[in-house]
């Protein structure tokens, strides 16, 4: 019996023993689950970022019997994609980055006709030169055109304008690049040639775009500045904007020529977005304005859309 009542005895203080060691991770286990994982920050060295995004806006109209006019059916349709790459290492940087713009509209009044359609790519190369990273010796390379051709309305009646290379803008640049920070660049160039391509033969003919008649080519030497700024409103609104500036030295210098594009962009959730572009454009050897259709003038195109927008997925990599 007492042999009984001492292998009871020690069967209850191995069981107690057991419970109290295994209820430790059962009253841990919520703690575990719940807790807060500090992720480490993102440190990756890299040589080659990639990325970008792509839009699609889409506005639609139409109306019956409306007394104040107008066309019975619209359809605009606006495209804007842009794709950059970038490399950097050591003292070394080399920023590469395209856009694209192509716009769209059928109406019952004017048919279809193209509103919109730009091609731009940047290329430009840095050294650093200073301690804090901000000052680059630096060569720029950039090339304006469109893809499609392009045409001037008067009421019904359309006139060619424009195309593949007709015109084209091609400008090399050598200068100094000023970065204060990561979203603002400030280049600036006392030797720059800007050449004007003109390659159709009809619009070669007519002398336009600054270009003799029966040339292809019209080359300009001169000062240029170019400024490109990015600039995040919160999480919702992303400022995008450039201004190139060239003046020719040969030439009326004091005329000086203005490439401006300004593109802002509302998110409303992952993939809508709201989008307002507003670009300016003048040029002293584009004299197709005025009353008799001579002299230069602003060019000016404001577009609001409301679209589909799909990020380019970033990589980086050494």
């Amino acid at each position: 019996m007492k042999k009984v009542t001492l292998l009871l005895i020690l069967f209850v203080s191995l069981c107690i023993s057991c419970f109290s060691q295994n209820d430790i991770p059962v009253r841990t286990l919520p703690t575990e689950v719940f807790r807060t994982i500090t992720k480490p920050a993102d440190t990756t060295k890299w040589r080659w970022k990639r990325g970008g995004l792509a839009n699609l806006n889409m506005a639609q109209g139409s109306q019956k019997n409306w007394a104040a006019g107008g066309d019975n059916f619209s359809l605009a349709l606006t495209t804007y994609v842009n794709y950059y790459v970038f490399y950097k290492y050591k003292k070394q940087t080399w920023d590469n980055n395209v856009d694209f713009n192509l716009g769209y509209i059928e109406s019952s009044s004017l048919g279809s006709q193209k509103n919109d359609d730009r091609i731009d790519f940047l290329s430009k190369y840095g050294f650093n030169v200073d301690t804090v990273k901000k000052l680059y010796l630096s060569a720029l390379f950039d090339f304006r055109s469109q893809f499609f051709d392009g045409f001037s309305y008067n009421g019904t009646q359309k006139t060619f304008a424009s195309t593949f290379l007709s015109p084209g803008y091609i400008l090399l640049s050598v200068g100094v690049d000023y970065k204060p920070y990561k979203d603002l660049s400030i280049f600036l160039s006392a030797i720059t040639n800007r050449t004007t391509l003109v390659v159709n033969p009809t619009l070669s003919k007519e002398g336009t775009y600054g270009v003799d008649s029966f040339k292809h080519v019209f080359n300009q030497f001169g000062a240029f500045a170019s400024i490109n700024y990015t600039h995040a409103f919160g999480k919702n609104i992303v400022y995008k904007g450039r201004i190139d500036l060239f003046s020719n030295y040969a030439q009326n210098p004091q005329n000086v020529d203005m490439y401006m594009t300004n593109f802002f962009s509302f998110k409303i959730n992952k993939y809508l977005l709201a989008t307002y572009n507003l670009n300016l454009i003048y040029d002293d050897n584009v004299r197709q304005f005025g009353p008799n259709g001579t002299s230069p003038g602003l060019q000016l195109q404001s577009q609001i859309g409301l679209g589909i927008s799909v990020p380019f997925s970033v990589v980086k990599h050494a």
